[in-house]
């Protein structure tokens, strides 16, 4: 069998100005596309294809960096020229950026609009596989308490305990929610479920003199607002 020369697939033997790593050194992360982040991480590719069109092909076979997030580590891992070392490092890299938009810095974020609380919650959500029901415990002036993650799982008004929802909010004395649920499916259109649930919400949040600001459904790169939609707030 004839070798393939390893100018086929080492970076080191492109051109210094077209090397990902230093591109990076030069001109800052932000100048390199998504393929040269992960060949990055990759480090190598596969005889006949470099770390940069490798990662070009992990972007076109899982549709994005979304669908590589929600991939699983097996479904990573058996792609080909991938295996262990490298599906870890891809996983590792995609959760550490996960983690660092949800530290919270010391000053609370305020949330003004349905687009600041999606931003706080959107890119985690788009990853997950089934449905999540999260809470954002708001103080009186609309700045985060926190986030509580509250139901895993298929969601509707029979099978969610509303109770369940305003217990971290009583707990920190918190002024309003908000409250935010993502569909696997990407599509982020409330479902009639969706709106039975945000009356019994809203009714709940009432008694307890703790308003439900919104009810955001997180889809694939784009959310739906249900206060906006006038879904559930009669």
């Amino acid at each position: 069998m004839v070798r393939e020369s390893s100018a086929s697939y080492r970076i080191t033997d492109l051109d210094e100005s077209e090397r990902p790593r230093e591109r990076l050194a030069k001109l800052g992360p932000q100048a390199l596309s998504k393929p040269e982040l992960l060949a990055i991480l990759l480090r190598v590719g596969v005889q006949g294809e470099n770390a940069v069109q490798m990662g070009q092909r992990l972007l076109q076979t899982f549709g994005g960096l979304s669908g590589l997030q929600r991939a699983s580590f097996d479904e990573v891992c058996n792609q080909h020229g991938m295996g262990n070392a490298k599906a870890a490092q891809v996983k590792a890299a995609i959760e550490l950026g996960n983690r660092l938009r949800l530290e919270t810095p010391d000053e609370k974020p305020a949330i003004h609009s349905p687009a600041d609380a999606a931003v706080l919650v959107q890119y985690e959500m788009a990853g997950l596989t089934q449905e999540h029901l999260w809470v954002i415990n708001l103080d009186t002036r609309n700045r985060m308490l926190n986030i509580e993650k509250v139901y895993i799982g298929s969601l509707n008004s029979s099978m969610v305990r509303v109770g369940e929802l305003f217990r971290a909010a009583i707990q920190r004395n918190a002024a309003s929610i908000i409250v935010v649920h993502n569909h696997p499916s990407g599509d982020p259109t409330p479902s009639p479920e969706d709106i039975a649930l945000t009356k019994s919400i809203v009714q709940a949040g009432k008694l307890l003199d703790i308003d439900l600001l919104d009810h955001l459904v997180i889809g694939q790169n784009k959310f739906v607002s249900m206060k906006e939609r006038g879904l559930g707030f009669g």
